[in-house]
């Protein structure tokens, strides 16, 4: 049976409190399993006002009502209201992913500053870095009592400094860019020997208002892909604050056709525990554009000296 990993991005106070809860519920009545990644400090997504300039930006908002599905004051933290700190070990939010975590799913680290990584990471030093994955790495401590084992970078962002600390923080693998099969990084001729299981589906809101893409046949899209590589393992990224709110119902019509398509819905752990580690090919990570998304993004590039 194939594997389709669900990976689920929590970016925000919101998406933790009401989204989470809503995909639990939605898994358990199919008996899928997923990977839940976590945002674990303060909720600041107002501040991505800033990306207005960004290429496509204004063109992605249009196309996906973000205030539609992250409401106004979540548009609002970090700017005119102050950034709710959603890991605070007493509070609700932590309670929410202790919960996930006795439920059987998989947890692990998405970010400490949603919009503070993904709009910073790319550019920034070894310190800079370092701080922000450290912050993440003792909340998550914090939290559930345990290191972290796993990471998917926010934005599939990330550059030379946060690759090397996959490695050097212990991570058992990470899923923090785009691809199409697991490796192990390659970055300025370093290798990284912590395997990176890349996002290898387009996601709802690259897709959405996009050739005719509706959010009638989103889900029919998405399932044509999947079936066009059959047999072939599969990561999903979805997010809480949309397919765990207003988007529930076509992320429910995809579970449907995945399981009829014959994949066992899973975590991206049980497609790192199904890999050869040693076996793995090594590719260099590069940055660019995907459809439908603005800004650069962590890219699987070619695989490191392949023809020497």
């Amino acid at each position: 049976m194939p594997l389709l990993a669900l990976k689920i991005d929590v970016d925000t106070w919101r998406g933790t409190r009401e989204g989470v809860p809503r995909l639990v519920e939605a898994l358990n009545r199919r008996g899928a399993q997923a990977t839940f990644l976590f945002s674990l400090g303060p909720d600041h997504t107002g501040r991505a006002i800033k990306r207005v300039f960004r290429r496509g930006f204004l063109k992605k908002v249009s196309r996906t009502s973000v205030l539609e599905h992250y409401g106004l004051r979540t548009l609002l933290n970090g700017t005119l209201l102050p950034g709710p700190d959603i890991g605070k070990p007493s509070g609700l939010c932590a309670d929410i992913m202790r919960r996930v975590r006795d439920a059987g799913f998989e947890v692990g680290i998405h970010c400490w500053d949603h919009v503070r990584w993904q709009d910073g990471v790319a550019a920034a030093d070894a310190e800079w870095t370092h701080r922000e994955v450290d912050r993440a790495v003792r909340r998550f401590e914090a939290i559930f009592g345990e290191r972290p084992r796993t990471h998917g970078a926010a934005g599939w962002q990330m550059n030379r400094h946060a690759l090397r600390l996959t490695q050097q923080l212990g991570f058992e693998y990470c899923s923090d860019g785009r691809g199409t099969h697991p490796f192990l990084p390659v970055t300025n001729a370093e290798l990284i020997r912590c395997p990176q299981l890349p996002t290898t589906l387009p996601t709802l809101d690259e897709l959405i208002g996009v050739d005719g893409v509706t959010l009638d046949n989103f889900a029919a899209t998405v399932l044509a892909r999947s079936a066009a590589a059959a047999g072939k393992a599969h990561i999903f990224t979805l997010h809480a604050e949309l397919e765990g709110m207003k988007l529930l119902p076509q992320f429910e019509q995809l579970l449907t056709g995945w399981r009829e398509q014959g994949y066992r819905l899973t975590t991206t752990r049980t497609i790192f525990e199904s890999l050869a580690i040693d076996e793995l090919p090594r590719h260099e990570v590069v940055y660019g554009e995907v459809p439908g998304r603005s800004g650069t993004l962590m890219l699987q590039g070619d695989e490191f000296l392949k023809n020497l």
